[in-house]
């Protein structure tokens, strides 16, 4: 009955305020997780309920917390990954859709496809009857300015080992504030952002230009697999690669023994994790 799981919202917080709403919710999520692991639900089901509370919650830049791009225009992106079978689907710069994660999901079910974007992500959505939203839905998450030639990012995530030792991964995101128009960043990529196989499951936050630079989330497994890395040795690894490009960010990892790692070289990253050992942690900063 091992299981364990971990959830992010993101590695772009500051010190000039506090997070109190954000963990507040994040333990809640931890609860629910787990009740669901422990009724022997499926480690995708459970990333992909996460995702969407987190999407849902307005705390994060993702989902309902989404800030506009550069045209005033919220596009999101959210990717999805079973490790068992690799399968995987995603979408980019949708446009005018609650839950992108779920869009995600069903691109992996429901096509021979991986991702889908834009006008094309749309008309899948509104095929298969997902809710849409309008404009005035969105309560960006940051508001503050962005000074020019600035990352400022956001990102919600979780993985997940369940009770059969299965794996998955999923990612969400409303992209860098103020972003140009059709800007993708790594949460949609598989390999980038999000990935899981036998080994392990890895979601990915920060500057994602970076994080597609650097392949971050494969890159887990490759030194697990290749270099005999533990968890928590080939995610430090895998992210100081990144930020040696000079990008900045965090990641949530879990692998086949349930181990979590949750590493950061950001100021903060919000995070929880949760145990059938009785792990139950929730925290911003280190």
């Amino acid at each position: 009955m091992i299981w364990s799981f971990a959830l992010h919202g993101g590695a772009g917080p500051t010190r000039d305020r506090t997070y109190e709403r954000e963990e507040a919710h994040m333990r809640a999520l931890l609860d629910e997780g787990a009740a669901m692991l422990e009724g022997g639900a499926a480690a995708l089901d459970v990333a992909e309920a996460m995702v969407r509370a987190l999407e849902a919650s307005g705390h994060h830049i993702a989902g309902k917390g989404a800030p506009a791009n550069a045209e005033g225009v919220v596009e999101l992106d959210a990717s999805i990954m079973d490790g068992a079978t690799r399968k995987a689907g995603a979408v980019a710069a949708l446009v005018g859709f609650e839950s992108p994660v779920g869009v995600a999901r069903a691109v992996m079910e429901k096509t021979r496809h991986v991702l889908l974007v834009g006008a094309g992500a749309a008309a899948f959505a509104r095929a298969h009857a997902f809710a849409t939203v309008t404009p005035d839905y969105y309560t960006p998450a940051v508001t503050r300015p962005v000074a020019p030639g600035e990352l400022a990012h956001g990102t919600v995530g979780a993985v997940v080992r369940d009770t059969a030792g299965r794996l998955a991964a999923a990612t969400s995101t409303g992209g860098l504030l103020t972003k140009t128009p059709g800007r993708v960043g790594d949460s949609p990529l598989i390999g980038a952002g999000t990935w899981a196989d036998t080994r392990v499951a890895v979601s990915c936050t920060g500057q994602g230009e970076y994080f597609i630079r650097a392949n971050v989330a494969a890159d887990v497994s490759a030194r697990m697999a290749y270099a005999h890395q533990s968890v928590h040795a080939a995610a430090a690894a895998a992210l100081a690669d990144m930020a040696a490009l000079g990008g900045d960010g965090g990641l949530i990892a879990v692998d086949a023994a349930g181990e979590v790692a949750t590493p950061f070289v950001s100021e903060g990253m919000k995070r929880g994790i949760a145990t059938s050992r009785g792990v139950r942690d929730v925290r911003t900063f280190r």
